[in-house]
């Protein structure tokens, strides 16, 4: 393409921000606003490319002609969803659940081009191996890092990553909430390659 579609990340996070910035190409921030609730015998992968849909979808109105890139994540551990806690008990109370577990941090990624009403859809899953945690090292860490808004309670770019024992997945980006190889592959499909991009 001899030209390069605005891009435009519907989400707030500081993380993904910085996440999208590595690869170099000029985007704006926009709030999506999307409730985030699950549907009744919703999956939870199921949950998390709808969601991330649905942030895309719910600010393309607010830029014609742009992609727009939505992400949502959840942690998986034995059919159960584990999301954003919210506050202290919520938290501790995860982390007790997933201590020693094998957890799938699934996260939904949507690029939906605005200029042709489409939405390129891929989901990306991160299984954490957790260590086997005490109460007080649970206390220590969300008195350090209070992560209430990020799922299973574990902020794996801060702190939390002294709770992990093993990470497997294919991309590391992916468990902060942006997989950058798989959005690589949807701007791809969309007719944007990252290394023809203007410097």
């Amino acid at each position: 393409m001899s030209a390069f579609p605005p891009l435009v990340l519907a989400s707030t996070s500081p993380f993904r921000r910085e996440l999208l910035s590595r690869l170099g190409l000029p985007f704006q921030v926009a709030n999506p606003e999307a409730d985030e609730a699950s549907l009744p015998d919703e999956a939870p992968e199921a949950l998390a490319l709808r969601l991330s849909e649905a942030k895309a979808r719910a600010v393309a109105g607010r830029f014609p002609g742009a992609l727009i890139l939505g992400s949502d994540q959840v942690a998986i551990c034995a059919g159960r969803i584990y999301g954003k806690p919210g506050n202290h008990a919520n938290a501790v109370a995860q982390l007790r659940a997933l201590s020693g577990q094998r957890v799938n941090f699934f996260t939904g990624l949507c690029l939906f081009d605005t200029r042709h009403h489409t939405a390129h859809l891929r989901g990306v899953p991160t299984w954490v191996t957790f260590r086997e945690l005490t109460d007080a090292q649970i206390e220590t860490y969300l008195r350090r890092e209070p992560a209430y808004h990020c799922a299973g309670a574990a902020k794996s770019e801060g702190l939390g990553i002294a709770l992990i024992a093993r990470l497997e997945g294919d991309d590391p980006n992916a468990l902060v909430g942006l997989p950058l190889i798989a959005l690589c592959d949807l701007l791809q499909e969309a007719g944007v390659n990252v290394l023809d991009a203007p410097s």
